[in-house]
């Protein structure tokens, strides 16, 4: 107990104190390295002479400035590993050297050999302290202390590997082990004295060692690598984490707390395409750009995404006070030190026309991305009328004022939902593809054309779910999991496309750029036409997963085990709530079947119907009416008319309507 409380005092010192300690020791270990030199070599234990004084004269005279001069005195002893001890062997050489030398030249009649053996000791002894203090400050000196804490592989015997373990060396929370690496030849080794093991002989290590967790120390492994061993490691039921930031490892001051959890990318194991440069910066390098929804989960990466390629202005148009306020503030940090853009954050609704005219006459974009929208299924099944307005009225407006103002480049970002919907987010992000559809085909049939006299692109990006977003499921499970259980899921076979945020914005803006302006030629009306044909872009989502799969490779990935009925004690429970409102048991990101590839390997073109404007505009009318009078059946009624394959799945579900008709059921 008393051992224990000096422990923390010394702990608690300041730095000055703690490196005067330092300094102090080490001139009482030069002091009982000359008298041992000249005990064994001259028989005189106690009594000093003056060739003993020139020798402690000179050690100190060399040690101490040297030790300052290399750092020895400003590194944290209980944090020192190998590249202390490197500094600290290659200054005790520079000592040897140097004493020696001096020993020679300026202490004559004495043996010549005690100029080697007082730097032998002195370098001992120092390098003792050290390690000593590092053992005993650093958590290792007691036994009993190391009880019950958690054991770990670091999967990987690489550079970061090693970097990683010297990090965690002095953690209480968690004790290395050894390596795991797939390389044959390095089996049986040792790397800073911890062993390298095959992976295929884990079964037999983590019954020997009682391992708990793996570290994946594999920053160059593609996705697709990292996923087979990840699944590799799902049978074992352990904790499976990855390596923090960079920076955090080279500190050498990593604690178990800064190890992430697996990136739900590691568990689908695909592989981002790097993105074009040329296409990410066509629509957007030197250019005003208006993002719409820009707080939200795709507008604000795009924001980010955009901010890159160094546009001239970026406007970022919002309706949610704080969601702008946060990307304003994030986008400006990331521009500090980097050139000189304007960003303007704008509060706006997209459904105010006039609001967003005169957005785009003052600043006149040449590119807008429209991400404005309700995307949560149950809540707009709720909420239709809503959901209507916002996604299909705020489409046109945006849509319309885009092409009256010349804006160059528009852009709708869609979703997979959007196709042979069954609930009110799915039909209406449809419908909003046909308002772009329509206006952009309007070939002037009708006097009820808009008055256009620019040329236009237009095109929509249609693509599934997005780790990360607000209606992630991901997050949800990892609460979850945190929590204790259980894990709900609507449908044992649900199944959703997944793709990175990040991946999928930079999708978005290279498949805008891809898009081709179609002209008509009719001389005499050119002025009421717009001069565009929209295109519809598809994002390979690659193969699509089932989520209870997920759900169950995130549990034994937590070193949990999952509880059913094989299994009635497991830890987490995954509970089956069964389908919400509106729901879908899969997407689809295709109408039809006749997908064109365009030049990049991730993006395709589809080819699908649309009604012209004639067709659409009195129908769009009659649901915006209908919307603003919160008219939940003439919505859907309107909606199963314009929308080709909208098959409702869900009764009448908004809570207004159920409120003043509660009495009735």
């Amino acid at each position: 107990m008393l051992v224990n409380k000096f422990k923390y005092a010394l702990l608690r010192l300041s730095r000055p104190i703690k490196q005067l300690l330092a300094v102090i020791s080490d001139i009482i270990i030069c002091c009982f390295s000359v008298s041992l030199t000249w005990g064994l070599g001259q028989q005189s234990w106690f009594n000093w002479d003056l060739p003993q004084f020139y020798m402690l004269a000179l050690g100190l005279a060399l040690s101490l400035p040297l030790f300052a001069v290399n750092g020895l005195y400003r590194a944290i002893f209980r944090y020192s590993g190998f590249h202390v001890l490197y500094t600290m062997n290659s200054t005790l050489l520079i000592y040897t050297v140097l004493f020696f030398l001096f020993f020679v030249l300026l202490i004559p009649d004495v043996p010549k050999y005690l100029g080697i053996l007082q730097p032998l000791f002195f370098a001992n002894g120092t390098i003792f302290l050290r390690l000593f203090v590092r053992r005993w400050l650093g958590g290792y000196g007691n036994k009993k202390d190391r009880e019950g804490v958690p054991i770990a592989l670091i999967y990987g015997a690489g550079s970061a590997g090693r970097q990683l373990a010297t990090g965690l060396a002095m953690s209480p929370d968690v004790i290395i082990g050894g390596y795991l690496d797939d390389d044959d030849r390095l089996h049986g080794h040792y790397l800073n004295g911890l062993p390298i093991y095959n992976p295929a002989k884990l079964a037999e290590i983590k019954s020997k060692q009682n391992i708990s967790q793996v570290f994946l120390a594999l920053p160059s492994a593609s996705r697709r690598r990292r996923a087979e061993i990840v699944d590799a490691l799902l049978p074992y039921n352990l904790e499976v984490r990855t390596l923090p930031g960079l920076m955090d490892l080279t500190s050498g001051k990593v604690q178990v707390s800064d190890l992430k959890e697996l990136e739900i990318e590691d568990l689908l194991g695909r592989d981002a395409v790097p993105p074009d440069l040329a296409l990410l910066g066509k629509n957007n390098s030197g250019k005003v750009v208006m993002v719409t929804g820009a707080g939200g989960s795709i507008g604000s990466e795009l924001c980010r995404q955009i901010l890159r390629t160094e546009p001239a202005k970026l406007l970022l148009v919002e309706l949610s006070e704080f969601s702008l306020y946060a990307i304003e503030v994030e986008l400006r940090v990331q521009l500090e030190g980097q050139r000189k853009v304007e960003i303007i954050p704008l509060l706006a609704d997209v459904r105010n026309a006039d609001r967003i005219s005169e957005i785009i006459s003052t600043w006149r974009p040449q590119t807008v991305y429209h991400a404005a929208a309700y995307k949560h299924v149950p809540l707009v099944e709720h909420n239709p009328a809503e959901g209507v307005l916002n996604n299909v009225l705020g489409t046109l407006v945006i849509a319309k004022q885009s092409l009256i103002h010349g804006v160059s480049d528009f852009v709708l970002i869609s979703t997979d939902k959007a196709v042979r919907p069954t609930n009110i987010m799915g039909a209406s992000k449809r419908l909003a593809e046909m308002v772009v559809q329509a206006l952009a085909n309007n070939e002037g049939k009708d006097e009820r054309t808009i008055d256009v006299r620019f040329e236009t692109r237009m095109s929509m990006v249609r693509f599934g779910n997005v780790l990360g977003s607000s209606g992630s499921v991901v997050p949800l499970f990892r609460r979850q999991i945190q929590n204790g259980g259980p894990i709900t899921l609507t449908d044992e076979q649900i199944t959703r496309y997944f793709m990175t945020i990040s991946e999928a914005a930079q999708l978005v803006i290279q498949a805008a750029a891809l898009a081709e302006l179609k002209s008509y030629s009719e001389p005499s009306s050119f002025q009421k036409v717009p001069l565009t044909k929209a295109e519809v872009f598809i994002l390979d989502m690659g193969k699509s997963v089932k989520i209870v799969d997920l759900a169950s490779k995130m549990i034994e990935l937590s070193g949990l085990t999952i509880q059913n009925e094989e299994n009635p004690q497991g830890d987490i429970a995954i509970k089956i709530t069964g389908m919400r409102p509106g729901e879908k048991l899969y997407e689809e990101l295709l109408i039809g079947d006749n997908p064109v590839p365009t030049s990049h390997p991730r993006i395709m073109k589809a080819q699908e119907d649309y009604l012209s404007w004639y067709e659409l505009e009195p129908h769009l009318n009659e649901l915006i009416s209908a919307a603003r009078n919160n008219d939940v059946f003439r919505i859907k009624d309107l909606l199963k008319l314009m929308v080709k394959g909208y098959v409702p799945e869900a009764g009448l579900v908004d809570w207004v309507w159920l409120e003043k008709n509660a009495e009735f059921a």
